[in-house]
């Protein structure tokens, strides 16, 4: 079944960037108008010069099928122009795309959405998503019934408070938060069965937490101590969560790093941040295929597909060399600060997503 889903991901992002980036020039319809049946203007050409739409529509199911399958398999001609750039001259393309040369390529939203869903069809059917199963069962039957301790203390604590008169304000707010972990931990879909043939006396006995610091009180932010200390704890389970909520806020990817590529060009007038969106935009396009293709290698030369863990540095290079019309120094101390910049925006993606997984 995970196949089955992951190949209609794949037409899915296909029909959605064809919906965002329509292909120009069809002529294939099946009627001949010669008023525009969506305004009326009377028709010069292949397209209505008033609203855009097409003079001549189909009205056949063979045409519908061939609109669908030429939308999702196809996406468009030009995008044989725009992925060969994208690999070997991402600076000039992204630099043409700003200057105004649109019609040539395919824009950096529709191709972003199309290889997002690529990216997980294909991740997901080579396996490349899939975690430690059992593994994770114990950890989160283990991390349950933990969770469940602390409530269960709390509420005696809070029934203990009500019975003296004490006020019990601060354990209500600490039993909700509690009770939220606990919801969202069980939340997680289980294997039917699995849950109920673990011992949770076995489970507690093998949860070795290891020794952590305390990065709160050393003064880092709440959302990254918390983060890290959930990762240390039970790594499984948050690459679990990771994994579910990535394919549906990739995009905030693209707004978490466009303000790192600001800070290699502060202050600067020539280049906006509509410059910076596109560049991260076409960037992350390209780290997305680089995915795909080392997710298939790595089924047959998983030598080779390690290599390509050295491409995006230098991916990197040439599109802030031929984007921002940079010298080679300029470029490669820029890319050096982007490369730590782009580890940095994974990690508050990371924490980002698995905090929502637990709303």
């Amino acid at each position: 079944m995970g196949e089955f889903e992951a190949i209609g991901d794949a037409v899915t992002g296909g029909v959605i960037g064809r919906a965002v980036e329509p292909k120009t020039g069809e002529t294939d319809g099946h009627t001949q108008e010669k008023a525009c049946l969506n305004c009326g203007c009377a028709l010069v050409g292949d397209y209505c010069h008033c609203c855009g739409q097409k003079a001549h529509v189909h009205r056949t199911l063979r045409a519908f099928g061939h609109d669908l399958l030429h939308g999702a398999l196809h996406f468009e001609g030009k995008t044989w122009k725009t992925i060969p750039l994208l690999v070997w001259k991402p600076g000039e393309l992204t630099r043409r795309y700003i200057e105004g040369e649109r019609a040539k390529f395919v824009s950096p939203v529709a191709l972003f959405l199309f290889t997002v869903f690529l990216m997980f069809a294909v991740m997901g059917m080579t396996g490349a998503l899939d975690t430690d199963s059992a593994q994770l069962q114990v950890d989160l039957a283990s991390e349950i019934a933990e969770q469940q301790e602390k409530v269960t203390e709390l509420e005696a604590d809070r029934a203990q408070a009500m019975k003296q008169g004490g006020p019990t304000t601060a354990i209500d707010s600490k039993l909700d938060e509690e009770r939220a972990e606990l919801a969202a931990m069980q939340s997680v879909p289980l294997a039917k069965g699995q849950v109920e043939a673990l011992n949770a006396d076995a489970l507690r006995e093998r949860n070795v937490k290891p020794r952590t610091v305390d990065l709160e009180a050393e003064g880092a932010p709440s959302w990254l101590s918390g983060f890290v200390d959930k990762t240390s704890k039970n790594p499984e389970l948050v690459f679990y969560k990771v994994k579910t909520n990535a394919y549906k806020f990739s995009w905030a990817l693209i707004p978490i790093s466009v303000p790192f590529v600001w800070l290699l060009f502060p202050f600067s007038r020539r280049f906006r941040m509509y410059d910076h969106t596109v560049f991260v935009t076409y960037s992350l396009c390209f780290m997305m295929l680089l995915l795909v293709v080392g997710s298939t290698l790595g089924l047959v030369w998983p030598s080779i597909a390690s290599l390509l863990f050295f491409v995006p540095p230098f991916h990197m290079y040439r599109q802030l060399k031929g984007t921002y019309s940079l010298g080679r120094w300029g470029a490669l101390w820029r890319t050096t600060l982007l490369v730590g910049f782009a580890f940095a925006a994974i990690g508050m993606f990371a924490a980002l997503i698995v905090g929502v997984g637990e709303v």
